[in-house]
């Protein structure tokens, strides 16, 4: 069946770094755009970070620009987000999102999947 596990999530402090995986399973993880979402208690799931399924292009919610990077390795079936600078404000519940994808489609259409989320919380 289809499974995202997410890792690497945590305790850091102000100006630290953190690097969250996605391990993928039981679909074609070359054909799927893949996400990062973050949820905080009271608010919307936002999107963090996206990367299409061959890697070729990246987008990025602007609080996070030039802090975060997505990359993905379609060997390992596995997402990546490096974090650096990390702020209070990034604490939130990390998601991984899979979202079928093509040429007409890059960022992805149709079903999708989700992770559990891992914790990450940024203080002092």
């Amino acid at each position: 069946q289809v499974q995202l596990v997410e890792s690497g999530g945590g305790l850091v402090q102000p100006g630290g770094s953190l690097r969250l995986s996605c391990a993928a399973s039981g679909f074609t993880f070359g054909t799927y755009a893949m996400s990062w979402y973050r949820q905080t208690p009271g608010k919307e799931r936002e999107l963090v970070a996206a990367i299409t399924s061959a890697g070729e292009k990246t987008k990025y919610t602007y609080s996070v620009k030039d802090r975060f990077t997505i990359s993905r390795d379609n060997a390992k079936n596995t997402v990546y987000l490096q974090m650096n600078s990390l702020k209070p404000e990034d604490t939130a519940v990390y998601y991984c999102n899979a979202w079928f994808s093509d040429d007409d489609h890059p960022w992805g259409y149709g079903y999708d999947y989700w992770g559990q989320g891992t914790q990450v919380t940024v203080s002092s």
